[in-house]
């Protein structure tokens, strides 16, 4: 090592030491990091474990390049939490660091100023604001012009073969291409096997000039991994809130869903842990509020959907707990690397659910849309902005699905985000459909690994870091196959029967649809702005969703017959009529309609309904009009009538737009009285609203005083 060499490294290890305390010293690898970005201004990627240091690395580089007359460090942060903490960890080290995300529009223009001033050292930003028309013309070029150094965190966003793929991550290749030479760039990711890696350093355009790629061990000495197979969820959850004391220290316990975050996190509460939910329907304050807690160990646990995921930094972290298995074993790592940072033990536990399946199904259903769809998008779009609200009544995906392939054809160069909307920029664009393919078959394979890993016979560790091309990894020694033991698998009777209690408790509020979606014009259908108040409905009850925990699996079991055994619900024979009816038609079981009497019965109306009002159906007449009579004759409230549907069954429709289209002449109108007072309409699922909306609507231009939407299940 030369002199210059000698000197360098002793001045990056005095600011390691303002950043991690007195004790801390470079690591070999991030020391090799640091030296190839400020001393050879090389392009560097750097895969390592959760709390190795690659925030240290970053740091310490910008404190050494600002010495040297460079301009700020922008960071390329995924997460308003990931961004807060590296604020927070700048600030020890001395380094001046500002953030512009959606939760501090007010300080922007100060913020940029203080950037041209050269008082800002590092400056955190969201990929999504890279595509921002004002951010991307007026302040990138300035910024690129100026950098000391670029920072991609979590760089595995930009790979559609990662976990967390994130389309504006793409944009990076053109913000890179056009870094003045010499500018380092720095990408760091804790998870991503070989072909991530490869993906990413060509997605970012890192391959030029050979850049430095280091790789480290995933192996953590304190995580004690193991699964626990129990047969329902009410047996899961019982067992959950029976060991949560017996878990070390505060942690993580992760679900697929919000809805099952929301309802184990109020389970747990009502069994006495101190739990906050924590999803990325949470509002900002409260998951600033939740991690504060987690981080102080106010709460014995954050209830999370994968929104708590990334950048996350509890070094003491105590455990991490999923109640239903990840889709992927790279995700389940990626989750997992959160705990046992800075302690001895840390326990790691999957209870998988037989429902997960499901829900990866679900998930996978939302990839990228097929070329047909594509071409249309870009048929659709023109030299004049359109707004995606107004791409939707044109193209039939779903707004997330949308907003993802204009980002992607964004990136590619065939459509660009501008002030008011999209517009097409004429380049040729080829869909690349053995990509697309492979992909596809690259989840299917993580799914069976996954499947695999529930059920392996060798170190889970090992397993783990082997679906990350973790080479030379040896028995960890400490999960329950390589150590012999276990949790019990036996529950606390008394948590087993609340649990099954609160699982079986029935009852979703529906909040009503209160606006039509923006450019009905465009689908021939006259509804604008917000419903008029003499239109709307009233908030509406459900069973459950069809994603719950508990109901859930019920309610799918009914309204998809396919997906039980053909004896569930006895003989194709209405019991009532005689009269034969279809699989997929059959009268509504005892179980759920004694659910049904639950929910009416704990709804709390204002005013008695006085009269019901069937959903007319095509796939379930029978069982829908089974289930009106029931709820009239049980509640002893007059039947009204039935909506009758009116022309062919509407296509199915993937967006809000074009489903309301769908169904808004549905329905004739009603030949039956409706008296001036509270109705309840009746229907079996209530998914985007608008079916319930619309006959509403048609209800109340008839005369009714209110309505009350009912139905078995909500969708989603």
């Amino acid at each position: 090592m030369t002199t210059t060499e000698t000197d360098l490294r002793a001045r990056a290890e005095e600011v390691l030491v303002t950043l991690a305390g007195p004790d801390a010293r470079l690591r070999e690898d991030q020391w090799t990091a640091v030296h190839a970005l400020v001393a050879l201004r090389k392009r560097a990627l750097v895969v390592q474990r959760t709390g190795w240091g690659k925030s240290a690395v970053y740091f310490v580089a910008t404190a050494l390049l600002r010495e040297a007359g460079a301009g700020a460090t922008v960071i390329v942060s995924p997460l308003l939490a990931l961004m807060r903490n590296q604020i927070d960890a700048a600030a020890r080290a001395g380094i001046r660091a500002a953030t512009v995300n959606s939760a501090n529009t007010a300080d922007w223009e100060r913020t940029y100023d203080a950037v041209a001033a050269g008082e800002v050292d590092v400056l955190l930003v969201s990929p999504e604001r890279l595509n921002n028309p004002d951010f991307r013309d007026r302040v990138l070029p300035r910024l690129t012009a100026s950098a000391g150094m670029l920072v991609v965190d979590e760089a595995h966003c930009v790979s559609d073969w990662g976990h967390d793929f994130r389309p504006d991550y793409r944009r990076l290749r053109a913000l890179i291409a056009d870094l003045p030479d010499g500018i380092p760039v720095l990408a760091t990711t804790a998870t991503a096997n070989d072909r991530v890696v490869v993906d990413v350093t060509e997605q970012l355009g890192l391959s030029a000039g050979e850049p430095l790629v280091l790789r480290g061990s995933l192996d953590r000495e304190s995580l004690r991994l193991s699964v626990v197979k129990l047969r329902t969820a009410a047996d899961r959850l019982g067992w959950l809130a029976a060991q949560m004391d017996a878990l070390p220290g505060a942690g993580i316990v992760y679900t697929l869903t919000v809805q099952a975050a929301e309802e184990v996190a109020e389970f747990l509460r009502e069994r006495g842990h101190p739990v906050a939910s924590y999803t990325g329907k949470t509002p900002p304050e409260e998951r600033l509020a939740a991690e504060g807690d987690l981080l102080a160990n106010r709460v014995k646990a954050l209830v999370a959907t994968s929104a708590l995921g990334m950048g996350f930094d509890k070094p003491d972290l105590g455990f991490v707990v999923h109640l239903g298995a990840p889709a992927s074993p790279v995700a389940y790592y990626q989750q997992i690397g959160r705990a046992g940072r800075a302690v001895d033990r840390a326990e790691v536990v999957l209870l998988p659910g037989h429902e997960d399946q499901d829900i990866w199904r679900y998930f996978a259903s939302l990839a990228f849309p097929p070329e047909p769809v594509v071409r249309q998008t870009l048929q659709v779009l023109g030299p004049e902005p359109l707004s995606t609200a107004a791409i939707e009544t044109r193209v039939d995906l779903s707004r997330t699905r949308l907003e993802m392939l204009l980002k992607v054809l964004d990136s590619d160069g065939a459509a660009k985000r501008v002030k008011g909307g999209w517009v097409a920029t004429g380049e040729d664009w080829v869909y690349d459909s053995e990509r697309h393919r492979r992909i596809a078959d690259a989840r299917k394979a993580e799914q069976q690994a996954m499947l695999g890993y529930l059920d392996t016979d060798r170190c889970r560790l090992v397993f783990l870091r082997e679906q990350l091309d973790d080479a030379g990894a040896q028995p960890c020694g400490r999960c329950d196959v390589c150590a012999g033991t276990a949790w019990s698998t036996d529950v606390d009777a008394g948590a087993a029967e609340a649990a099954a209690e609160r699982i079986a408790r029935p009852g979703v509020e529906v909040a009503p649809r209160k606006q039509w979606p923006s450019g009905m014009a465009e689908l021939d259908v006259p509804a604008s702005g917000k419903i008029p108040a003499g239109e709307l409905a009233e908030p509406g009850r459900v069973i459950g969703r069809l994603s719950d925990i508990g109901w859930g699996t019920r309610l799918r079991a009914l309204l998809d017959p396919d997906a039980v055994p053909d004896d569930e619900f006895g003989p194709d024979i209405d019991p009532e009529t005689g009269e034969p009816v279809s699989s997929t038609d059959r009268p509504v079981p005892k179980d759920v309609l004694d659910a049904v009497v639950r929910v009416l019965a704990g709804w709390g109306w204002e005013e008695r309904p006085v009269g019901v009002v069937g959903i007319g159906s095509r796939t379930r007449p029978h069982q829908l009009d089974h289930l009106a009579r029931r709820i009239s004759d049980i509640g002893r409230i007059p039947l009204l009538g039935t909506l009758v549907p009116a022309g062919p069954r509407p296509a199915a429709h993937a967006n809000s737009a074009q489903r309301l289209a769908a169904v808004w002449e549905a329905f004739e109108e009603p030949s039956f009285a409706l008296p001036d007072g509270p109705v309840l309409l009746v229907d079996d699922v209530i998914d985007s609203g608008w079916t319930m909306t619309v006959a509403a609507r048609l209800l109340r231009r008839a005369g009714a005083g209110s309505v009350l939407p009912f139905a078995l299940a909500q969708a989603g």
